[in-house]
């Protein structure tokens, strides 16, 4: 039995994008779709039973928005759908678990309203093992594709690039993996940006770059990038892949470089911390302020 793509589904209008996207990428993966709603049992005795049944319609009518709206635009999918009782978080957590990807809808963009992705989704990125999509409400399919020769949207066209971002202190294989696959089902061009900054000469150690000029300090980042890559470009020769190094904080070369992106993805290291599960801060400024839908791949 295939691994299903798994969307969170809550009526609201982040997730019902959020299960059209994630119908798409079911059928460019060839896996089937499972739309899941989790909703908390009432623990009180005398009107338990009541508002049990209440939350159980809700849920159907919900998962049935989400499964009308997605036989209209991408009617070749195959659809399951499940309720699962608990706290959201906890709930899509142990669904994601048996996911090939797991997709949920994202608040916010920029500014204060980027403080609105959600605390499911956040809570959802910081502790899953395998990768999160994150989209936007108002996604719709032919936001990933360039734009037809008149200007107008279209799903005729190529994917626009999937933009990955890359630390070469520490490149992570199931992060790249993950993105040359995607840009292979889509026939997209790859975008691979990694962010350098100028060290001080205080924190360089004896296998730092030490060049005194800004443009060969570029030059020898663009030539690890090459050689981190090249095993990857052996393995998937389809994929057309655009190299960038650029000066700056990771987070903010990150956001521009997805400006226009089909999908930008990024890593999370697993790590036990005192505090609790983290995204890192680098993922939490994607999801906090790129448009495009946006995918977590966790690692250790």
């Amino acid at each position: 039995m295939l691994v299903p793509v798994i969307a969170g589904v809550d009526g609201s209008a982040e997730s019902l994008a959020a299960a059209e996207w994630a119908a798409h990428e079911a059928v460019r993966r060839d896996r089937p779709l499972r739309l899941v709603h989790a909703w908390n049992w009432h623990p009180r005795q005398e009107d338990g039973e009541m508002v049990t049944a209440a939350q159980r319609h809700l849920a159907r009518r919900f998962l049935r928005q989400a499964e009308d709206r997605i036989r209209r635009i991408c009617p070749e999918v195959g659809i399951e759908d499940e309720q699962v009782e608990g706290p959201a978080t906890a709930a899509l957590l142990k669904a994601a678990e048996h996911a090939d990807l797991l997709v949920l809808g994202s608040r916010g963009l920029t500014g204060f309203t980027g403080l609105l992705v959600g605390s499911v989704a956040l809570g959802v990125v910081a502790r899953a093992t395998r990768p999160v999509v994150l989209v936007r409400a108002g996604e719709e399919a032919c936001d990933e594709h360039l734009l037809a020769g008149d200007g107008s949207a279209s799903t005729r066209t190529g994917y626009r690039d999937v933009v990955l971002g890359v630390d070469l202190d520490d490149p992570c294989d199931e992060v790249i993996e993950f993105a040359f696959e995607e840009a292979r089902l889509r026939r997209a061009r790859l975008k691979v940006v990694h962010a350098w900054h100028q060290p001080s000469p205080i924190g360089l150690g004896p296998g730092d770059i030490n060049l005194v000029e800004g443009p060969q300090r570029a030059e020898e980042w663009l030539g690890f990038l090459t050689a981190v890559l090249q095993v990857w470009r052996e393995k998937y020769p389809g994929v057309e892949v655009a190299e960038t190094v650029t000066e700056g904080r990771a987070q903010s070369v990150l956001v521009r470089a997805a400006c226009g992106a089909s999908l930008l993805v990024v890593g999370r290291r697993i790590t036990e911390r005192p505090a609790g599960p983290r995204t890192g801060p680098v993922a939490h400024a994607a999801i906090h302020h790129v448009g495009c839908p946006v995918a977590v791949v966790p690692h250790v």
